[in-house]
């Protein structure tokens, strides 16, 4: 039976749920961390990925880009039409389509195919994650353990994290970087046997009429902003990049106006005028943004620079992942006690010096500044992220519980495409600018060298010594100038989330 009656708002006095709710809990956990493995895991991959296809930067990019792009212009779609159809039918097909696909991206030949199965995933994969969060509010009415729920749930991206780089690092030592796609298969099969049996089908019982028109503007307007940002970090201030941008933020324009007037609209704007709201998505986002940008250059510099095998570096990682999941759950009494306004901006101080350490002590000082840099940033995002996952859904009616639920992964979905594009955008373009290229290097083999890390790498194995060394010197020294700042615009991320966290998470609504 599916579950349509409205259900409580979430108070201290609701309903407890029982045995059978947290079995729940371990299923909708399984896809939540797969994608966190698939995120982790590919960041290790990218070097491997590099050298065998031979990406362009602007390919490199788009394989780890291709997915949350996608899957953040189609998540407030798929969690409308999950609120309608119903939110476990939604993941049981998504579930499906992702564990095919992930088969086509393992045994992509090219960086263009693998770029196009990226993008399927994030077909199925927008289908995934507002129907996990969204059926925790309707399994879990009693908000002390909604709390904990989502606690639980979110500790399994990090979970996943920590766990993607051993099984990753393991799989790329001993097989070929296609393996790390092929994890999706035994993770989503236990899925969808004990899903149906566990997981109670739950939607909106007035969903109001589909409308294609509001679809259309919600993708129109997502894909064209994300592309021109990063088309903005690749190539530069273009005309290109200020059409896509311009065209995105007026279909955002359209979209806002028509949901204003729609009758049963696809997403309740009253929602964004609420403090606790609004303000979590951005804490949100911003978190996403500073979290995914530290693991798209680390991966390198530990692999590349530091010469650690993929084993090594996913090891190396291991306890900044461990530390956002015990930071996650350990803020769960302390937000009983302490309001947001001030519990999350004290958690993201510990991400700020985390970058900053990350600043001061990356060039000549080996992977222990890293570690520790890293877990000192996972404390804060850890418990920024708890707190504001759990404020967006206790904030929206129950019945829109995968709208909200959406734009909450929409904001992390994006968080990881920005986090990308803007750190990793910058951190390419500072490498090219410092790269100083040596006398009797080629024309063609400098050009590979300047696209990215990787290429410099391999040209360097393929020059006359000490030819080689020399380039490879150059381009290790420019990358590492890269980090410095790239690592303090991160910081200074972190430092807007906490603002914005204690301006805007002050509200009665908050506590």
């Amino acid at each position: 039976m599916a579950d349509t009656a409205p259900l409580e708002t979430g108070g201290i006095h609701a309903p407890r749920a029982g045995a059978r709710a947290w079995f729940a809990l371990v299923v909708l956990m399984l896809p939540v961390l797969l994608v966190s493995v698939d995120n982790t895991v590919l960041s290790f991959a990218l070097p491997k990925i590099a050298i065998d296809l031979a990406p362009s930067g602007a390919e490199q990019l788009w394989i780890i880009d291709i997915y949350p792009l996608v899957l953040a212009g189609l998540l407030v779609t798929m969690g409308t039409l999950g609120d309608r159809f119903g939110r476990r039918r939604m993941l049981l097909i998504g579930s499906t389509g992702f564990a095919a696909v992930s088969v086509l991206a393992a045994f992509a030949p090219t960086a263009a195919l693998l770029i196009a199965a990226r993008a399927l995933l994030g077909l199925f994969g927008a289908m995934l994650m507002p129907s996990t969060l969204s059926l925790l509010r309707s399994i879990f009415r009693n908000r002390d353990q909604r709390r904990l729920a989502i606690a639980v749930w979110a500790s399994a991206f990090s979970a996943g994290s920590a766990l993607g780089p051993i099984v990753g690092g393991f799989l790329l030592e001993h097989f070929a970087w296609g393996s790390v796609f092929l994890i999706a298969v035994p993770v989503l099969i236990p899925l969808l046997i004990a899903a149906p049996l566990l997981v109670p089908e739950s939607r909106d019982p007035n969903p109001g009429k589909i409308d294609p028109i509001s679809i259309l503007l919600s993708m129109a307007a997502m894909i064209p902003v994300v592309y021109a940002i990063k088309s903005l970090a690749v190539d530069g201030p273009t005309f290109g990049a200020a059409a896509w941008a311009i065209l995105g933020l007026g279909m955002g324009a359209l979209f806002v106006r028509r949901q204003l007037r729609a009758e049963s609209p696809m997403l309740d704007m009253a929602l964004f005028r609420r403090g606790t709201f609004s303000g979590a998505i951005l804490v949100n986002l911003l978190s996403v943004v500073a979290l995914v940008g530290f693991l798209y250059f680390v991966p390198q510099h530990l692999q590349l620079v530091l010469g650690m095998s993929p084993m090594e570096a996913g090891l190396a990682l291991v306890p900044g992942m461990l530390a956002i999941i015990v930071a996650g759950l350990t803020v769960v009494p302390i937000s009983r006690r302490v309001p947001p306004h001030l519990v999350v901006p004290i958690a993201l101080v510990f991400s700020f010096i985390g970058y900053l350490l990350v600043a001061f002590t990356t060039t000549g000082h080996g992977a222990l500044p890293l570690v520790i840099a890293f877990v000192v940033l996972g404390i804060g995002i850890g418990a920024a992220e708890t707190i504001s996952n759990e404020l967006i859904l206790s904030s929206a009616p129950s019945a829109k519980a995968g709208a909200a639920s959406a734009v909450s992964e929409t904001a992390y979905e994006l968080g990881a495409v920005l986090g990308t594009t803007i750190l990793g955008g910058i951190i390419t373009a500072l490498y090219r600018g410092a790269l100083v290229i040596p006398d009797g290097v080629s024309t063609e083999a400098a050009h590979t060298a300047r696209e990215t890390l990787a290429g410099a790498y391999t040209t360097s194995q393929t020059l006359p010594q000490p030819l080689g060394s020399v380039l490879w010197d150059a381009a290790a020294s420019a990358f590492e100038s890269g980090v410095m700042v790239t690592a303090l615009i991160g910081a200074a991320l972190v430092a807007l989330a906490g603002v914005i966290a204690a301006v805007t998470l002050r509200t009665k609504g908050s506590r």
